[in-house]
């Protein structure tokens, strides 16, 4: 079978290539990275090593680069006749890619291609990959979205795999820790014989979606800046430290309670999530800094992100949530030169009031839990 998988970076050929190898794929890699693309062409395979001590190395074959800017017309014909097409380029550039992906439903169309292919976003977001249809169908006639409705579909899917940032010298070498979630929408399938081993086909992928971003995304967040509170530079660093590791099994604790309170997860099985994640996060082979992982705090501070919104849904239930507040307040403090969102954020609290701020950030109307905020933050 064939996959045309868009985004050729380590995340891309580190987990997902990865996993469409095993299930027999051929892939066609598609990005603008000419080195990357071009030792593809030339070498039609590349390795991976599991960031642990065996260090197991995995041979991915089978792979082709396809330059998406050069040669889009050769992007548009594998989406023609794939098997599968799917995406880990980062949400921002889903909208890019977009046309491509429409333009090779319409030869699919043309060709009176019968097979039903289904398009699936492995990104770092709730609803990617109905994010994506919405930009692919601008794209599309009223015929095209009479032929989507009957054969294509873009079941949204949740992902799971640390892979820090990364320099080798060779260019497709990709080292990945040894765990992976994937977990794909089953209703919104429309190819309901193709099922990839390694995934996980559900009914109702939103508990599972949150599972991960209150657990994975938060924890991890919380450990970078508990950690850059503390003075530490990466993240073994900074959770092989009992202030930051019991920070971080204490807000783990409190989404853990919403999760197991909205979903009905087992406490027990979650517990186990829970100490799976602590050591994942423990890892010493993968190290990760912390700058990289607390970039972006504006939006890590969104209603819908993940420490507001367990905080909103917590309060709603009259749970705990008293650490992930410190964990905001330490959000609010938190200062990177590098990063534009870190120093726009001091900038505003330089402005205004904290109260301003928060609220704006946040877009939180509930002024008891800014005020909470507030107090953590003047602490």
């Amino acid at each position: 079978m064939r996959a045309t998988h868009f985004g050729a970076g380590n995340i891309g050929r580190g987990f997902i290539g990865e996993i469409l190898a095993k299930n027999d794929f051929s892939i066609d890699f598609v990005d603008i990275n000419e080195t990357i693309i071009d030792a593809l062409n030339q070498r039609k395979e590349y390795t991976i090593e599991l960031a642990d001590a065996q260090k197991e190395q995995i041979h991915v074959h089978n792979v082709d680069g396809l330059n998406n800017q050069k040669d889009p017309d050769a992007v548009i014909a594998s989406v023609a006749k794939a098997d599968l097409v799917t995406t880990a380029i980062g949400p921002n550039v889903l909208p890019f890619i977009a046309e491509l992906i429409a333009r090779g439903i319409q030869q699919r169309r043309a060709e009176k291609n019968t097979i039903p292919l289904d398009v699936i976003a492995c990104e770092n977001m709730i609803g990617g990959s109905q994010f994506l249809f919405a930009k692919v169908q601008e794209h599309l006639s009223e015929e095209d979205l009479a032929y989507v409705e009957e054969f294509i579909g873009f079941p949204n899917a949740a992902v799971d795999r640390i892979v820090p940032i990364q320099h080798h010298e060779d260019p497709l070498f990709v080292s990945v820790e040894p765990f992976s979630e994937w977990v794909v929408d089953k209703t919104q399938c429309k190819n309901q014989t193709l099922r990839l081993s390694e995934v996980s086909y559900v009914a109702d992928l939103e508990p599972y979606i949150e599972r991960k971003l209150f657990s994975v995304n938060t924890g991890h967040a919380t450990v970078a800046y508990t950690g850059a509170y503390n003075g530490y530079k990466t993240i073994d660093e900074a959770i092989g430290h009992d202030d930051v590791l019991s920070q971080l099994r204490a807000v783990l604790m409190e989404t853990g309670n919403l999760l197991i309170a909205k979903w009905g997860f087992d406490q027990e099985q979650h517990q186990a999530y829970i100490d799976k994640i602590v050591g994942r996060f423990e890892n010493p082979y993968i190290s990760d800094s912390i700058d990289r992982v607390a970039r972006t705090p504006i939006r890590k501070l969104g209603y819908d992100e993940r420490f507001i919104r367990p905080i909103r849904e917590l309060k709603e239930r009259e749970l705990a949530y008293t650490h992930l507040i410190e964990v905001v307040a330490m959000i609010l403090k938190y200062q990177d030169p590098q990063d534009e969102q870190s120093v726009e954020l001091q900038r505003m609290l330089k402005e205004n009031t904290p109260e301003i701020v928060i609220q704006e950030v946040t877009a939180l109307k509930d002024q008891a839990l800014i005020a909470e905020i507030v107090a953590a933050y003047n602490n």
